[in-house]
């Protein structure tokens, strides 16, 4: 085998495509691989798909490709033309080792991909010496292309949350499927209405509305006017996470507003919010002293550490509705106003609540999916754009099944389907 065949064999080029040149500058760290078709050869019609057609002219396409070792390398060949003599159309052929209007080859954009599910977007394009945006289109096609693939049918339970996307009130909300832990769908605001473009993406990935029955949601009324409108046969679920989450908040309002006159609650915060049952041997000995000084804040934990034990304790609503009217008689004379609000708010979404003793959903496995988009955005210091943030989110929290593999599983760039 010649040094061209070996080249030509290297990158999975098959017949009419082979290499004809290869141009090393050591001084530029660059290789190029002039490729061509052989002469007289003719093309299938990309729009009819007349075989055996005559090229017409040819254009000139460069591609970055992997590195040949250290050596950026990149792929350069005169694309043909063809005119078809049956739809008499004139149509470019595609490169078979790179996608239309792609400067990538498909090895190249499987790279890229798999490096942005560990790494930021400005690393991999540090790395490789490509521009940011380059490689956002790129995931974003990928990504895009991936979902429209991805079938919801068997979704029956959805979790609802939503996270910032950048400073001044911007957010995104979150859609997971609760069985199986993955983000179904992602969008821009908070509002009611994302429910219903929820609802549509839902249908055009092979559901419909009538398949959720359950909604796992915090107990803002930013979504409820949604779900009951667009998802009408699903029950909605206060879970545990959410409702401990509220008092938790409470707990500690109560502490800042006792922490002056009470110094020793200073750098006690994590105490008072963590569950018991994980404390620390030190937190141990700091609740000891603590509690023996007729805190509000002690008072507070308690009512809180109560109502965990009921979501513990309880099998089902009908055992847990009579002990969470005894909680809620106790909060609401507590004398605590933070923990008297939330005893309120609890009986405002009182079936919500009871709902999470039935349907067992909770969305902790939500917030554990969420810290994966929350790590990514951490690492990347924010995103410039939301449908960065989503297209980000879809990537590390969707589970996406018909993403292109590791270019370093498959041998070749011609034969890599994407």
């Amino acid at each position: 085998m010649d040094q061209l065949s070996l080249f030509s064999a290297a990158l999975g080029l098959q017949s009419p495509w082979e290499v004809v040149d290869v141009v090393f500058d050591p001084s530029q760290d660059r290789i190029d691989f002039h490729v061509a078709f052989a002469c007289g050869t003719r093309f299938a019609c990309p729009q009819c798909g007349a075989e055996h057609q005559p090229v017409h002219d040819t254009l000139e396409r460069s591609w970055r490709h992997l590195n040949f070792f250290q050596f950026h390398a990149y792929i350069h060949a005169k694309v043909p033309r063809v005119r078809c003599e049956v739809c008499a159309k004139t149509t470019q052929v595609e490169a078979p080792w790179a996608r239309p209007n792609s400067g990538f080859s498909q090895l190249m954009e499987a790279l890229l991909v798999t490096l942005c599910k560990a790494m930021t977007v400005r690393q991999v394009a540090q790395l490789l010496g490509v521009s940011d945006m380059r490689i956002w289109r790129t995931l974003d096609h990928y990504v895009e292309q991936a979902r429209a693939q991805e079938d919801f049918s068997s979704v029956t339970a959805v979790g609802l949350d939503e996270t910032a996307s950048r400073r001044g009130h911007h957010y995104i909300s979150l859609f997971h499927d609760l069985h199986a832990p993955r983000l179904l769908y992602a969008c821009a605001g908070r509002k009611a209405e994302v429910v219903a473009q929820f609802a549509d993406d839902l249908e055009a990935h092979g559901a419909c509305a009538e398949n959720i029955r359950d909604v796992c949601v915090d107990m803002s009324a930013s979504y409820r006017a949604g779900i009951d409108e667009q998802l009408p046969w699903a029950a909605i679920t206060f879970d545990e996470f959410h409702v401990i989450q509220l008092v938790n908040k409470a707990v500690d309002e109560v502490r800042r507003q006792e922490v002056k006159q009470a110094p020793l609650l200073k750098r006690s915060r994590y105490l008072w919010l963590k569950d018991k049952q994980d404390w620390s041997r030190k937190q141990i000995l700091q609740y000891t002293d603590l509690k023996r000084l007729n805190l509000k804040t002690h008072r507070a934990f308690r009512i809180k550490e109560s109502l965990r034990d009921i979501f513990r304790s309880a099998e089902n609503a009908e055992e847990a509705e009579p002990l969470l009217k005894q909680w809620y008689s106790w909060a609401r004379r507590c004398r605590l106003e933070p923990i008297k609000h939330v005893a309120k708010t609890l009986k405002e979404h009182w079936q919500g609540v009871l709902n999470a003793f039935d349907s067992k959903l909770t969305n902790g496995r939500v917030e554990a999916v969420n810290s994966l988009i929350q790590a990514a955005k951490a690492k990347a210091r924010g995103y410039g754009t939301t449908k960065h943030l989503i297209t980000i989110s879809y990537l590390v929290a969707g589970k996406l099944t018909h993403l292109p593999a590791s270019p370093y599983s498959t041998t070749s760039c011609g034969q890599h389907k994407p």
